[in-house]
């Protein structure tokens, strides 16, 4: 079960995000202050925080500055009534992963929570091998006896993500959103184009394939453990 941080100094907005996390199968922990999460930080694991901005003591921008200087790299999403594009941009430039105005909806939040997750996994997951061939996430490359191939950072996540649930269906908004993120404005012809170089570059590899599902998406299929 993942392990959610909510810091919110408002009671009612956080026991409805509470309720709406538990409800979709996390365990939830809660703080009201940037301090009082970091408290909670020296005793608990913690998968993902979800912070406010504006509270007493310590702010949401003081949090993400603290847990990225002391290498804490789960993800972080700010939400927040200050929707000023300055505001944003410091939540990004302090290690923000993504930024939520309020009112919120709080299935949206739900949604991209799923999404930073399974971003996370990815990120945290540095290498997969297939047969002799590896994919190491920190160089974006493709590597074995034969082969040393280094990708366009998309590609590597898109193929990375594909081979880290070989067999499961994924649609191509589920790509998007995952690869691209929620806000981006490509379309999914961008993915199919995606799809067409990485298998012009590995279509001759016998340990995996990509395979279309018509209608639906695409999956990977690993030959090789």
């Amino acid at each position: 079960m993942f392990r959610i941080l909510i810091v919110e100094d408002n009671k009612n907005l956080l026991m409805l995000m509470k309720t709406r996390l538990e409800q979709a199968g996390y365990k939830v922990f809660q703080a009201e202050n940037g301090q009082e999460a970091l408290e909670i930080l020296e005793d608990q694991h913690v998968d993902l925080i979800i912070s406010d901005i504006m509270m007493p003591q310590m702010d949401g921008f003081e949090l993400v500055k603290s847990l990225r200087e002391a290498n804490f790299n789960m993800p972080i999403l700010i939400v927040t009534a200050k929707e000023a594009f300055e505001d944003k941009e410091k939540g990004f430039r302090l290690g923000t992963d993504d930024y939520m105005v309020k009112p919120i909806d709080m299935n949206e939040m739900v949604l991209r929570v799923a999404a930073l997750l399974r971003r996370a996994r990815i990120t945290n997951e540095h290498k997969i091998i297939i047969g002799e061939i590896v994919l190491d996430y920190d160089n974006l490359s493709v590597t074995g006896p034969d082969l040393h191939i280094e990708l366009p950072k998309k590609e590597f996540l898109l193929l990375f993500k594909l081979l880290s649930y070989p067999k499961q269906i994924f649609t191509r908004q589920q790509l998007m959103t995952e690869i691209w993120g929620m806000d981006t404005d490509i379309d999914e012809r961008t993915v199919d184009s995606h799809i067409k170089k990485l298998r012009k570059k590995f279509d001759d590899r016998p340990e995996f394939k990509i395979i279309t599902i018509r209608g639906l998406g695409y999956k990977a299929e690993k030959y090789y453990d």
